[in-house]
């Protein structure tokens, strides 16, 4: 499961969806980000992290409220939790349904975990684009990151040159689109004033492979903006061809063409395109 180790940071890939989960370590603390999927996974993540805090600080940072994302917050319970204010403040309701989505997966697969199934309560909460969080020499900068959903959010984390960067800049996703495709463009946007502010030494994405190469980001912002703009102008034309064409070449196409088309259904909302009755 550990895919990457190096300069203080440990990158952890789940089996599933490639999820990648960080735990990076400075000599201020110890920070995990998003420790998924399943149990024993989550357990690995777990002994990692307290066999090398040594009395150090725990922070949890969740870059997004998406289920498979906070789905091993239990087993953390030591860890102070960080996350972006709408996080933080949604609904009972909301976050009930998030539960839910961890609940129907683990009866799916018969899965049990000996950590409770909890929602995120955020010690640390992220309310404005660049704030930061100082413990001793390490600095904490975080960005909103929103479109994928409405609670996004991209941390920095130096001396390290980490940049945790959530369901943004995959190598192996085309942009999941649940909340905006204005938001989206507007946080990819960000790259190149992230890039000029801080010195970047490797960028985890939320699935997919790290990458420590600036211009294999520079590539990614590049690849996903011109799939939201070819996407939303293919949809305003109703060119099917071009729609198809646009994950042509993805990987495990019996699963992502359901995402490409829900990216579409809200692309024809956001422009009011009305679609046929079936």
């Amino acid at each position: 499961m550990l895919q990457w180790e190096h300069g203080g940071i440990a990158i952890f890939q789940s089996v599933l969806y490639r999820t990648a989960s960080a735990v990076a370590e400075t000599e201020d603390l110890i920070l995990i980000s998003d420790p998924c999927w399943l149990p024993h996974e989550v357990e690995n993540i777990r002994r990692y992290v307290l066999d090398k805090a040594g009395g150090r600080p725990i922070y949890l940072l969740f870059t997004h409220s998406d289920f498979d994302h906070i789905i091993g917050c239990g087993a953390f319970p030591e860890a102070h939790v960080v996350a972006s204010n709408a996080l933080a403040g949604k609904a009972e309701a909301e976050r009930e349904q998030i539960l839910e989505q961890i609940r129907t997966f683990d009866d799916d697969y018969y899965v049990t975990r000996d950590y409770p199934v909890v929602y995120p309560e955020v010690d640390i909460i992220v309310r404005e684009d660049g704030q930061q969080l100082q413990v001793g020499g390490t600095t904490l900068t975080f960005y909103h990151a929103q479109g994928h959903n409405d609670d996004g959010i991209f941390t920095i984390i130096e001396p390290l040159g980490v940049w945790l960067a959530g369901d943004y800049l995959s190598d192996i996703e085309f942009p999941y689109i649940y909340h905006s495709s204005t938001l989206y463009e507007e946080t990819l946007h960000k790259v190149r004033s992230i890039l000029d502010r801080h010195p970047i030494s490797v960028l985890v994405p939320g699935h997919g492979q790290c990458t420590e190469d600036m211009e294999e980001i520079l590539g990614r912002q590049v690849k996903d903006l011109q799939y939201i703009l070819d996407l939303r102008s293919a949809a305003a034309s109703g060119d099917e061809e071009t729609i198809a064409g646009l994950i042509k070449d993805c990987p495990f196409p019996r699963n992502m063409r359901k995402f490409h088309y829900n990216n579409r259904l809200l692309i024809e909302r956001e422009l009011n395109i009305a679609r046929p009755a079936t």
